[in-house]
């Protein structure tokens, strides 16, 4: 046994009960039909004539049912004789390789295949103008400047490292996803306090020069479900999304305690956040801007999701974390997000634990709680998957003042393998 974990061995882990969340869950029972008609209503398919090529910027991760979406517009697309294809609009994720970025869409559903259409991936851009206050170059994926119209995807929600009336959704992927490498720099080099504003600020040259049409804009209730689908005319975006925005922030669910001791992440990714966790939902804000959720004092991550790919972005924003997640943590492909963000505590290693047990006793330890009997804890599987939690006993009082909250089973004690690794 290592002299850390002497110190830790005999500190105990509460009891827990399991617990359901019930979450508001209204949503859209035929996503595709929704997309239909919500096309058809809008009138944006007028824009689009025989021949032409469409480029579909898409590229969010952990986006519910957006390969869907995707698909269901590309045929309304192709029945009206048009030429789509798919490019991927994540601005330096994926190493900043289009090679990259391309297998990052593929894993996330977004196949040939599935699709019917190519996948046309660079990082060459062109600069289309420039912004009137600031002089920031504007650029646009280089497949989406050739072609005769660009269509943006993607989903509405605040953002994990930055706040303003414009945060995640469709002129953020045009200014940074559609930017690729160049312009994600552009809008981070400063930092994240005026991060919304620059976005705005170019989104507005970007909007009048580009050959951007329309928006699909989707929102997702609080189980991480299609809540609604938005079709936003280009010149319309600007005003409508910060609305889209103020809707999405209502479906959002947090963690639903008010003060914690200890929050545990079984896995973090980029399959599920751009930031690996959404601090919005754990209430620790690793840029500095940010308010909401539990005020907590410690945090564990257990480990990163193999659609992940070995980028570790978010385990910087825990306390601790265990030898298995770092043992997947590839400086190549997680360091060039952090270096064009400038997010690099994200990045940054906590304290590296030989597994889950000794994990959740390091944070309890250091929790600043006499009795470490009373810790408050509680045990999330991700950022998006709210709908069941471990709590400790010690939130029972707490669990049965919330409406929302349901006991299913318990309480009883964490289980370890002969590793000490949770089962």
């Amino acid at each position: 046994m290592k002299s850390y974990q002497r110190i830790i061995k005999d500190i105990p882990i509460p009891r827990v009960y399991k617990v359901k969340y019930n979450i508001p869950n209204e949503h859209l029972k035929d996503v595709e039909n929704e997309v239909v008609k919500q096309l058809q209503k809008s009138g944006v398919l007028n824009r689009v004539k025989k021949g032409m090529n469409i480029a579909i910027a898409v590229g969010s991760r952990g986006v519910a049912n957006q390969p869907l979406v995707c698909k269901t517009l590309i045929e309304q697309l192709k029945e009206l004789g048009a030429k789509p294809f798919v490019i991927p609009a994540m601005g330096s994720h994926a190493g900043a390789e289009a090679a990259g970025q391309k297998r990052m869409l593929e894993a996330l559903g977004f196949t040939e295949e599935y699709l019917g259409v190519p996948i046309k991936s660079s990082m060459e851009t062109t600069e289309i103008g420039r912004t009137e206050k600031n002089n920031y170059p504007v650029h646009v994926d280089v497949y989406a400047n050739n072609a005769d119209a660009t269509i943006i995807l993607n989903r509405i929600k605040a953002h994990t490292s930055f706040v303003g009336p414009i945060q995640s959704g469709l002129a953020k992927m045009a200014v940074i996803g559609l930017g690729k490498q160049k312009g994600a720099e552009i809008c981070h080099e400063l930092g994240f306090a005026t991060m919304s504003a620059r976005i705005v600020e170019i989104a507005h040259v970007l909007f009048k020069k580009s050959n951007i049409i329309f928006g699909i804009g989707l929102i997702e209730n609080g189980l991480h479900q299609t809540h609604s689908v938005h079709i936003v005319p280009v010149e319309k975006m600007e005003e409508e999304e910060p609305l889209l925005l103020e809707k999405a922030n209502k479906l959002l669910a947090r963690v639903p305690f008010k003060d914690l001791e200890v929050i545990v992440v079984d896995q973090i990714g980029k399959d599920i956040s751009g930031t690996g966790l959404d601090p919005n939902v754990v209430g620790r804000y690793h840029t500095g801007f940010g308010s909401g959720g539990p005020n907590v004092t410690r945090i564990s991550i257990l480990d990163i999701t193999d659609n992940s790919g070995r980028n570790a972005n978010g385990i910087g924003i825990s306390d601790f974390t265990t030898q298995r997640a770092y043992d997947k943590f590839d400086f190549e492909e997680t360091y060039p997000n952090a270096l064009t963000s400038g997010g690099a505590v994200s990045v940054k290693l906590p304290m590296v634990l030989p597994n889950d047990k000794n994990c959740i006793q390091a944070a309890i330890k250091t929790s600043f709680i006499w009795d470490k009997t009373k810790v408050r804890l509680v045990r999330i599987k991700d950022t998006v998957t709210l709908g069941e939690m471990e709590v400790s006993e010690t939130l029972l009082d707490e669990i049965n003042a919330n409406p929302l909250l349901e006991i299913i089973e318990g309480p009883y004690n964490l289980i370890f393998d002969k590793d000490d690794n949770l089962f």
